[in-house]
């Protein structure tokens, strides 16, 4: 395999750090930033060595396995990533944030992307989304209409998803 890559994107969001932190780190209900899954922990509480899961809105599917990293409130929110339909190594993705004149600057950091696998690709297109999403949301309290809709197919097409990514082969404890 080849040598691991790294990605950074960034935006600036007209909006608190606590609010674009909030986003990022709520549990217990969708996150319309990040493909309107749900972060699910074994326990309360984001500390470090957390394992968490990134669960579908049913429940009933893990997409993403890791533990957190780094919880800093309102400036860095970390955790190791691993997509559960594919065999690749875990990643690290990273939160960065820092106020500057006219919001807030976000920096997304992908570091230790398994190179020439699918979670690259996925790491790779998911990024900018993800920032892009984060921004509407924060802005206008929604994500935009073309994403509503992407997630509600997503919801609708739940009962494709590999039996692999079922939430029971991923126990949290």
């Amino acid at each position: 395999m080849a040598e691991p890559t790294k990605a950074v994107f960034r935006i600036v969001i007209d909006g608190t750090m606590e609010a674009v932190f909030r986003e990022l780190t709520k549990t217990g209900e969708p996150q319309g930033a990040i493909f309107n899954a749900v972060l699910t922990l074994g326990e309360p509480g984001l500390v470090r060595g957390r394992r968490m899961q990134m669960r579908t809105g049913s429940g009933r599917h893990a997409i993403v396995v890791g533990e957190v990293v780094a919880h800093e409130p309102p400036t860095r929110f970390a955790h190791t990533h691993r997509f559960t339909q594919y065999d690749d190594p875990s990643c690290t993705v990273v939160y960065d944030l820092r106020k500057v004149d006219g919001g807030v600057e976000v920096t997304l950091t992908v570091e230790n992307i398994p190179a020439g696998t699918g979670t690259e690709k996925e790491m790779m297109k998911g990024g900018d989304f993800i920032l892009r999403t984060l921004k509407a949301i924060v802005e206008t309290g929604r994500p935009p209409l073309g994403t509503r809709l992407m997630y509600a197919m997503f919801g609708a097409l739940e009962f494709v998803l590999p039996a692999k990514t079922k939430s029971g082969n991923w126990p949290l404890d």
